[in-house]
C-alpha cells in the first residue's frame, strides 16, 4: 500500500492541477470567441505600419532657439528604437494625458534616440497647453510614452531637383529631408522663412549645408518683411516642392506654383476646416440622446456639450483619443491617422463629419 502523500506535496498537486483546468478552459473561451484568431494590424492610410507605445527618457532638454526646445528620447532599455525616414513624426503622450505630434528632425540612422523640437505657442496664438507642457515638464530624466513613428510627409526618391520651402517651426521634418537629398548629390534649394534669425532652430546648420552656392536662402521677417515664394520657385529647376509651415505660406507656394511640379505639404492643422456645409443630428445611442451639430461647429463639440467626461487631446484629426464606434449613417472622413478598415465603422469626432443629415455613435 503506497504511502500517503505529505500535506504540502498534496497542496502542490492540487494547485498544478487547477492551474492547468483553468489554462485549458481559458483556451477553450478563446477558440470558442468570435474575435480569434486577432486579425493582423492594418496597414493606415499613411502606408506605415502601426507601433507599439514605448517608454522613452528624455535624454537632452535644450533650448535650439528663441522660444524652442528640442529633445532627444532614449531607449536605453532597447535593442533599438523603430525605424523611420525623413517626413515621419512620433506621437508624445505628455504626463497631464495629452496627445501632440512633433516631426522627427534626428538622424534616421542613430537607433538608439529620436530627436524632435516644438515652439512654444502661447494661449493668444491658439496654443492649447501641450507645447508649454513639453517645454515646461519634459525635463531631463523624466519617461514619457511614444507612439510612432507614421510618415504622412513622405520624401519621394526620384525627383530630379527637390525645393524645400519651411516656416518657423515647419523646418523640422524638412531638415532630415535637406540632409538626405544632400547626401545623396541631388540638386536641392531652400527657401527658409521665420520671424527673427534668432527664432530660427538649426539656421547654422542649413547655411553650412547649402555653402557658397546660395541653396539655402533665408528670410526673416523683421528683417526683410515677407518672402517672395513666386521669385524663390521661378529661381530654378524644381520637381518636387515640399512645404512646411503655416498656412498662409502653404496658400502662397500652392498659388505660384510652376507648371509640372509636384508639391507636397505638411499642415499644422487639419487639411480641412472643422466646420461644414450643413447641420447634422448625431445620435448617441447608450446614452438615449441626439445632438445637432451646426455646419460650424464639431461633432466632438456637440457631443460634449451633452456628455462632457467625452475623452479628445489634439482637435485636430491626428491622435485618435476621440475615435468612436459609428453604428449608422456614412461618414466624411477628415483625419489623419485611421486605416482603410478603421474607416468602415469608426470615426474622429473632432474633425470628421456626416455625408448625409444623421450618425448613430455607439457614446
Amino acid at each position: 500500500m503506497p504511502l500517503p502523500l505529505p500535506r504540502t506535496a498534496r497542496a502542490v498537486i492540487l494547485a498544478t492541477g487547477a492551474a492547468l483546468l483553468a489554462r485549458r478552459a481559458l483556451r477553450r473561451r478563446i477558440d470558442a470567441s468570435p474575435l480569434w484568431p486577432l486579425p493582423a494590424l492594418e496597414e493606415p492610410v499613411s502606408g506605415q505600419p502601426r507601433s507599439r507605445a514605448l517608454r522613452l527618457r528624455v535624454a537632452r532638454h535644450e533650448r535650439v532657439a528663441d522660444g524652442v526646445v528640442q529633445l532627444r528620447l532614449e531607449g536605453g532599455h532597447l535593442d533599438g528604437l523603430p525605424a523611420w525616414d525623413p517626413g515621419a513624426h512620433l506621437d508624445l503622450v505628455l504626463p497631464s494625458g495629452l496627445v501632440r505630434q512633433y516631426s522627427l528632425c534626428g538622424d534616421p540612422e542613430d537607433t538608439s534616440s529620436y530627436t524632435v523640437a516644438t515652439r512654444l505657442i502661447g494661449a493668444d496664438e491658439g496654443g492649447r497647453g501641450g507645447s508649454r507642457e513639453v517645454h515646461e515638464a519634459l525635463r531631463e530624466g523624466v519617461e514619457v510614452e511614444v507612439r510612432g513613428p507614421r510618415n504622412r510627409f513622405p520624401l519621394v526618391d526620384d525627383a530630379g531637383a527637390y525645393v524645400f520651402v519651411a516656416g518657423g517651426i515647419g523646418i523640422t521634418p524638412v531638415l532630415a529631408m535637406v540632409r538626405a537629398v544632400d547626401a545623396a548629390g541631388a540638386d536641392w534649394r531652400l527657401l527658409y522663412c521665420g520671424r527673427s534669425r534668432a527664432s530660427m532652430p538649426f539656421l547654422e546648420e542649413l547655411e553650412k549645408l547649402g555653402g557658397p552656392g546660395g541653396r539655402v536662402t533665408v528670410v526673416a521677417e523683421d528683417e526683410a518683411g515677407r518672402p517672395d515664394v513666386g521669385g524663390f520657385l521661378g529661381a530654378g529647376a524644381a520637381g518636387a516642392v515640399y512645404v512646411c509651415g503655416p498656412e498662409g505660406l502653404m496658400d502662397a507656394v500652392a498659388g505660384a506654383l510652376p507648371e509640372g511640379c509636384a508639391l507636397h505639404l505638411e499642415r499644422f492643422a487639419p487639411t480641412t476646416a472643422a466646420g461644414g456645409e450643413s447641420a447634422f443630428e448625431v445620435e448617441l445611442r447608450r446614452s438615449g440622446r441626439t445632438v445637432t451639430v451646426g455646419a460650424d461647429t464639431t461633432v466632438l463639440a456637440a457631443v460634449r456639450a451633452e456628455l462632457p467626461d467625452t475623452p479628445y487631446s489634439c482637435e485636430q484629426g491626428f491622435c485618435g483619443t476621440c475615435r468612436h464606434r459609428v453604428l449608422e449613417g456614412e461618414i466624411d472622413h477628415r483625419d489623419e491617422l485611421l486605416t482603410d478598415g478603421e474607416r468602415g465603422d469608426s470615426m474622429l469626432i473632432c474633425v470628421s463629419r456626416a455625408r448625409g443629415t444623421r450618425l448613430v455613435l455607439d457614446a
